[in-house]
């Protein structure tokens, strides 16, 4: 009996320390002058346009590589989910080369000095360094999109860095 509670107990403690640690690691560490400019942040209803807004995609790497014959460069492929009337903001990609394919759904594109253009599950395209992606978008209301989206940028270098202001 006696034996049995300090099982219990052990398989207790040691469940409390897995999901601690795990809920720990899973928040980004903050460093004191981020702790220092963190602002309080004050609960408001939200308005309408705040209701209304459409979703954004999503990023989810799949491989990060250093070209081994291209000193400075990196391979990075990632998987873009776009839910159903999801719209990204408008955006550059650096100076990195980007290739995208649609798996899945429709995409709708445009890049500065190019016009709209609408993608289906198989089509891809690519965007020269320093594009300006004006528009990415799913056009349905009910089905997801997803893209396979291969970038070659400076080693380093942010993937995608969002107009100011957007």
């Amino acid at each position: 009996m006696i034996g049995t509670r300090i099982a219990g107990g052990l398989l207790a403690v040691g469940l409390v320390a897995t999901v601690t640690g795990c809920a720990s690691t899973a928040e980004p560490a903050m460093s004191k002058a981020s702790v220092a400019a963190a602002k309080p942040v004050t609960a408001k209803a939200p308005s309408a346009a705040a209701v209304s807004k459409p979703p954004s995609e999503t990023l989810t790497p799949l491989l990060t590589q250093a070209l081994p014959n291209v000193k400075g460069k990196t391979f990075t492929s990632a998987i873009v989910t776009l839910p159903p009337t999801a719209r990204a903001m408008p955006h550059r990609h650096g100076s990195a080369f980007v290739y995208a394919f649609v798996l899945e759904g429709t995409v709708r594109s445009q890049v500065t000095g190019e016009p709209v253009r609408t993608f289906h599950q198989g089509e891809n395209w690519v965007e020269q360094p320093g594009a300006h992606h004006q528009l990415t978008e799913n056009p349905s209301q009910t089905e997801p999109a997803k893209l396979l989206v291969v970038f070659v940028s400076n080693t380093g270098e942010e993937l995608k860095v969002n107009d100011p202001g957007s």
